[in-house]
């Protein structure tokens, strides 16, 4: 890894990876091709891009009980309790519907309602993800969405993952189908004649699939666009290494693009973390993509006390971010932007990515200084109420005209001024 001081001059943020014009152009012809054709388009985009000749979209129910016997006993068990910790979190973000009465009789508030549909997008290809599904189903399940579907990409064979099928089916996802990539976007944000249309779209994908979701947003809406994932560790003379190391490494293995970043305050830990982040990728399964990722998007700087380091994480805004500290949990008010942060030598990354409950769709790319993960509130909407009283409105009409009037709204101004003339 690269060991810089902070004051250097490197770049240490990275721009929203928005595709080439090849990228684009092709995410284009594929929204058209399953517009026009509907379901057509996806059998011929999905042998074509999948290698999956398939005679049915959608995923029976014979297919998600079949999937139990590949999967034993103790991997379900873990995933039943990832599911209870992930909706026990959700569960305390969900909102209420409230009213207010002013002393003139106005009545004030706010109606809260469910997304009446949205669909999950769970990626395929380099590994199967079924924290993705619990991560995106869960919130919406608890927000009250009534119809969530899953669309995934098949295998050649012409079936999704064990592991995925399990997890949908301990959730409770009813709607799924075998289908990725653009199309499965297009399908889900149009509609075809076996995919009726969704409200929004979730979950994480290649570079098609986020150029797709830019594409249709507006006709549906969308949880973000996401970018390669991306781990900050702030630490100290007191932390482990070893912890260090390994941890960074849990990230650099999603992606050749991952990015992976050490700030510390000590030379001589960023030395130690550099030797064993090397010594640890020899006998890493994935050590390619992850020493490609250490290799071009890795890097630890050195700053001169904790307030430059907080410094450099606030202008990372990182995705996930890890304080190993003497006294983490006194660093915690002072980060501004995070997508998550773990406190301290036992809160690995991995153990928020599927387990202790809170949502692992985090914003990437710095889009952490104005962005929330995944929660409840993405799955939900807002309306105003406003039962105006008549005694509101004899002493406050004429102050409402006269702001209408100010904008050059004459029609405005005399909706009020009518209602004034009856008094």
């Amino acid at each position: 890894m690269k060991i810089v001081n902070v004051g250097a001059n490197v770049s240490i943020k990275r721009d929203i990876d928005t595709g080439t014009d090849k990228q684009r152009a092709a995410v284009e012809m594929i929204i058209a091709q399953v517009r026009e054709q509907g379901d057509q388009a996806l059998f011929d985009l999905t042998k074509k891009f999948d290698g999956a000749d398939l005679s049915s979209l959608r995923v029976t129910e014979a297919e998600l009980e079949g999937a139990y016997a590949d999967i034993n006993d103790t991997l379900i068990e873990a995933l039943r309790e990832a599911i209870t910790n992930i909706r026990d979190f959700h569960e305390r973000q969900k909102r209420q519907s409230w009213l207010t009465t002013k002393e003139d009789g106005t009545i004030l508030g706010q109606k809260v309602t469910a997304l009446d549909s949205v669909g999950v997008y769970v990626p395929g290809g380099k590994a199967s993800y079924p924290s993705s599904i619990m991560m995106n189903v869960i919130p919406a399940q608890v927000a009250g969405v009534e119809r969530i579907v899953m669309v995934s990409p098949a295998g050649a064979d012409g079936m999704l993952p064990a592991s995925v099928l399990v997890t949908a089916k301990e959730l409770g996802v009813k709607e799924i189908y075998k289908v990725g990539g653009a199309q499965a976007i297009a399908a889900l944000a149009y509609g075809t004649e076996s995919i009726p249309a969704v409200d929004k779209i979730t979950g994480p994908g290649n570079i098609y699939v986020a150029l797709a979701k830019r594409a249709v947003f507006g006709k549906v809406d969308i949880d973000m666009i996401a970018g390669p994932s991306e781990i900050v560790v702030l630490a100290d003379e007191s932390a482990d290494p070893r912890y260090i190391a390994a941890d960074l490494l849990s990230q650099a293995e999603h992606d050749e693009q991952a990015s992976a970043v050490l700030v510390t305050t000590s030379k001589l830990l960023a030395e130690n973390v550099a030797k064993e982040v090397q010594k640890q990728l020899t006998t890493l399964p994935k050590r390619e993509i992850a020493g490609a990722s250490i290799r071009d998007y890795g890097v630890i700087y050195i700053a001169r006390d904790l307030v430059e380091a907080l410094d450099v994480v606030n202008e990372l805004a990182p995705e996930h971010l890890e304080l190993l500290t003497e006294e983490p949990m006194n660093l915690v008010g002072k980060i501004r932007h995070a997508g998550a942060i773990f406190v301290g030598p036992y809160s690995s990354e991995p153990v928020g990515d599927y387990f202790a409950g809170p949502n692992h769709v985090l914003p990437t790319n710095g889009t952490a200084r104005f962005s929330s993960p995944l929660n409840v509130d993405d799955f939900i909407k807002k309306s105003s109420i406003i039962a105006y009283s008549k005694q509101a409105l004899e002493e406050n009409g004429h102050k409402i005209s006269a702001l209408a009037r100010l904008e050059g709204l004459e029609a405005h101004a005399r909706a009020i001024d009518i209602r004034l003339e009856d008094k």
